[in-house]
């Protein structure tokens, strides 16, 4: 045997194989592996990021507690801005939201219930002459000034007159005190007056009724009931429609500030609206119960800088809260940077690394909110006995602040992300 037929001869290498290259020497390529595909777990996917992000913001704690506060401070803002802006139209609709009637009819040229244009009282006997009306209850509204009892020191008030048995009115403790209200020269007070009216709860409870002095007219405080202040009015009194002419004299009988419509058992509201706008002449507007409070509402919130003011400090509050997260976060990526860059190295993509991110904001959004939540639920209480005002913590206005803070420290976590684009492996190493 020649030594050609012990080592066959290599052939010539072709352009784009290696010599041994199956190609060549003829023999079969291996059959493709078959690779089953990967299955991500969605637990998995959103569990180890939020792992990773714990760690490594639970490593410096200074930093932790300086987020965590910042977060607190904007969710405290934001509900104590919330707060007092519902609690300013809960207490500017408080009175009116207290009337039981189903249709009302006021001045057009009224632009709040406070400072009312009169309205002639014979609208209320034109529209008796409808079927579907059961009664027409003319309501008196005015200021006037109280002096304190004790110090004699001097305060708008405001008074309420109207017919006491024709159950428009739903004050908590008016039903008991009605054959008193119709004596000459009696009233009652608002439980919820501001303390610098004087001490009247005490002296009821000491003296029983007693006198005190309404627009330089001796009146006898024969009981309570309970409307709250407002931002228009500190106080409130309640009083027969006879009584209310005494007292504002200048007040003419022909003309009332608000008419209360009850129907009779039976009668469509939208209906009996319609056919009173249709009668009535043009000085007249017809609200239903929902519309009057919303007419209310509607002048605290768009004529008066009041409520853009509350909710221009809720977006402050955010945006503040929103920087402080997002400076947290921007400084971690940039002291971690190598770290960062090391798990890409090791095949981590950029959309895992973003997750830990996201990840890391949401973690402070819960961690900030608890302690903020149990906070303003404490200073809610504590202005609202301060102020007299309806402050109170309900479920739809905590939800609806975690769903902003939670958007402000996502927003913050988005923001920061921009920062993994430096933790490049191949600068780092």
């Amino acid at each position: 045997m020649n030594a050609h037929a012990r080592h066959p001869p290599v052939p010539a290498a072709t352009p784009g194989y290696l010599p041994w290259a199956p190609e060549l020497t003829g023999e079969p390529s291996p059959p493709p592996v078959a690779r089953s595909p990967r299955r991500i777990d969605p637990a998995a996917a959103l569990w180890l990021p939020a792992r990773l992000a714990w760690r490594q913001l639970r490593a410096e704690k200074a930093r932790l507690f300086s987020a965590i506060a910042g977060v607190m401070f904007a969710c405290v803002l934001v509900f104590m801005q919330l707060g007092f802006r519902s609690a300013l139209f809960d207490s500017a609709t408080a009175l009116l939201a207290s009337f039981r009637a189903d249709l009302y009819l006021m001045h057009p040229l009224t632009v709040v219930s406070f400072k009312p244009e009169t309205l002639p009282r014979v609208r209320a006997s034109q529209a008796l002459a409808l079927p579907e009306v059961a009664q027409a209850v003319p309501v008196y509204l005015a200021q006037a000034t109280w002096r304190n009892p004790v110090n004699g020191t001097r305060r708008p008030i405001q008074l309420v007159g109207f017919d006491l048995e024709a159950g428009v009115m739903d004050f908590p403790g008016l039903a008991p005190l009605i054959p008193a209200l119709k004596q000459p020269d009696t009233m009652a007070f608002d439980l919820r007056s501001r303390p610098e009216f004087g001490p009247v709860p005490a002296l009821l409870a000491d003296r029983g009724p007693f006198q005190a002095q309404v627009a330089n007219r001796r009146m006898e405080v024969v009981g309570l009931i309970e409307i709250g202040p407002s931002f228009g009015a500190d106080g409130n009194v309640v009083m027969s429609e006879t009584n209310f002419r005494r007292l504002v004299k200048e007040r003419l009988v022909s003309q009332v500030d608000l008419v209360a419509i009850k129907l009779a058992p039976g009668a469509d509201p939208a209906a009996a609206a319609a056919r009173l706008r249709a009668v009535m002449p043009p000085d007249v507007r017809v609200f239903n119960g929902r519309e009057l409070v919303q007419f209310e509402r509607d002048y605290w919130e768009e004529a008066t800088p009041i409520g853009f003011i509350f909710m221009f400090g809720s977006i402050m509050g955010l945006i503040v809260g929103m920087v402080i997260v997002y400076q947290i976060l921007f400084s971690d990526i940039a002291s971690h940077l190598k770290e960062y860059a090391t798990l890409k190295a090791m095949g981590y993509s950029n959309f895992y690394l973003g997750r830990a991110v996201l990840s890391a904001a949401l973690i402070l959004a819960v961690l900030g909110f608890l302690p903020g939540f149990a906070l303003s639920t404490a200073l809610y209480d504590f202005v609202g006995k301060g102020t007299f005002l309806p402050l109170e913590m309900d479920a739809e206005r905590a939800l609806g602040v975690f769903a902003m803070i939670f958007t402000m420290c996502a927003t913050a976590g988005l923001l920061a992300m921009r920062k993994l684009r430096d933790a490049n492996p191949a600068d780092m190493f």
